[in-house]
């Protein structure tokens, strides 16, 4: 289409065109995550005819690790939509009915295979009231961006085949949203209807991986295939060396034929000899042998390329098992680590920003324009390093030292916002138990003045006990004091 859409009819088959290449843009980098390249790139086609499909479905295959590693470091604990820090318990509700928990991961995988992934953000009830945020792939759902802007959707598609082979499409506008669909037979959209979008937005946004200001959907995998071909067909290379030149290769020379047909197909079968078997000739027949081939050649390419993957995906070498597999221990690995977790960091950022505006739209619906509003919103996420409890209690218990509050180091620690929570609540009732045993159990301080009691003249012995007592209850509820500070 050349000029820009203007009917609801025109802007359907837009988006479904533009959807249908950016699927297949991204599918490639899919079938490499998911393993789905079942072809084994053999040297020479003879190979091929000899192995046949012995190795099909066999890759060694690193685009899963590049991903995973990047991945298993994006957890999301809450958001904090005020000023106060507080996570806020609106937005979780928000988050746990959607099923974010797990659907957050998996859109952040999508996102960083094929370099998008899509929030749709819509009334999950009648009364649209409560809003639903549902991660979608970039292959059913296309987002058109405001020429010149990076993040302002203006019209966005989501599209899906059924079982039965009917293709159903949802268009988000602006002021309306607009359902059909076609049969496969046909290009043509049928059965469009219309709703009013309350919004006056589209509820769709971007989930992009990006490390430039470009908006071109930018995958973790692109600058690693060629190295991940180069590997595979390094590795078909050393299947077919140790089938045909793994071994010693013996040569016969000067060995006369016999004249007899029988007897030269007996003596054929008398050179394929067994091991307990010893072969003797007539005349002068010399016996010659090539060496073996080498196929740790084959390890060290392999290995060479490995290392090039690392550097340029700044995955860790032990997470290939290059150097032995061994992994490194205390400041080494997290040196080791360090350009993985600044990798993770940067994804946060651009990740954050498209939760932090799909949080607000949530809100929006709900009717809370304050929160719809909160530009200072932020997306609490975990820490991105792996790091020993022993290690981390250290260093949050010296940060202790310099005042940072309890609350604070837990979140540090990696305590999500509802578990600190919890804690504050069961410190009250711990506290408060306390408070009960000390009425209870605990001799209660009196009136000076009072026969044989403390300050009581001539009671001497008494006083002192009676002294004594008293300093240690208030030594005791001192430490307790302590304590829960």
């Amino acid at each position: 289409m050349n000029s820009r859409p203007e009917t609801p009819e025109q802007w359907m088959t837009y988006l479904s065109g533009e959807l249908a290449k950016q699927a297949s843009e991204g599918r490639k980098y899919v079938e490499y995550y998911d393993s789905e390249d079942n072809t084994l790139a053999y040297a020479q086609k003879k190979f091929a005819e000899v192995f046949g499909k012995m190795f099909h479905g066999w890759r060694d295959n690193f685009a899963p690790l590049i991903v995973d590693s990047i991945s298993e470091r994006l957890t999301i604990k809450g958001f904090r939509m005020e000023a106060n820090g507080e996570a806020d318990k609106e937005a979780n509700e928000i988050w746990q009915r959607s099923f974010l928990d797990a659907d957050s991961n998996s859109g952040h995988v999508d996102a960083l295979v094929q370099g998008l992934a899509h929030l749709i953000v819509w009334p999950e009830t009648k009364d649209g009231k409560d809003p639903l945020i549902t991660p979608e792939p970039a292959d059913q759902v296309y987002a058109q961006l405001q020429p010149g802007s990076r993040r302002k959707v203006m019209a966005a598609i989501k599209q899906y085949t059924d079982d039965w082979g009917t293709t159903h499409a949802t268009m988000f506008l602006p002021k309306a949203v607009y359902t059909a669909r076609r049969e496969d037979s046909t290009i043509e959209w049928k059965n469009l209807k219309r709703i009013n979008n309350p919004l006056g937005l589209v509820p769709v946004v971007p989930l992009t991986n990006r490390k430039r200001l470009r908006a071109d959907p930018y995958s973790e995998l692109a600058a690693i295939l060629p190295i991940q071909n180069a590997i595979n067909k390094v590795a078909a290379d050393a299947i077919v060396a140790s089938e045909f030149a793994a071994f010693p290769q013996r040569v016969l020379s000067n060995l006369e034929p016999f004249d007899d047909e029988n007897e030269e197909a007996d003596r054929q079968k008398m050179l394929k000899a067994y091991i307990d078997r010893i072969l003797t000739f007539d005349g002068d027949v010399n016996v010659d042998q090539f060496d073996a081939a080498d196929l740790g050649n084959y390890v060290k390419l392999i290995d060479m390329l490995v290392q090039h993957m690392a550097s340029q995906s700044r995955v860790p070498f032990h997470y290939f098992l290059l150097n032995g597999g061994q992994a490194p221990s205390g400041e080494s690995i997290t040196a080791a680590e360090a350009g993985l977790v600044a990798k993770a960091r940067e994804r946060m950022l651009h990740f954050g920003e498209s939760w932090e505006t799909a949080m607000r739209i949530a809100f929006q619906i709900k009717g809370d324009e304050k929160k719809a509003r909160a530009w200072g919103a932020e997306t609490i996420w975990g820490d991105p390093e792996h790091r020993s409890k022993a290690t981390l209690v250290d260093s949050l218990i010296k940060l202790k030292e310099l005042d940072v509050p309890v609350k604070q180091l837990q979140e540090d620690y990696g305590y999500s916002p509802q578990q600190i929570l919890r804690f504050i609540e069961m410190k009250e009732e711990e506290l408060k138990r306390q408070k009960e045993w000390r009425d209870k159990y605990e001799p209660q301080p009196v009136e000076p003045g009072t026969p044989g009691r403390p300050g009581t003249p001539g009671s001497g012995q008494a006083n002192r006990q009676a002294g004594a007592k008293s300093a240690e209850v208030e030594r005791r509820k001192e430490k307790e004091i302590r304590k829960a500070a």
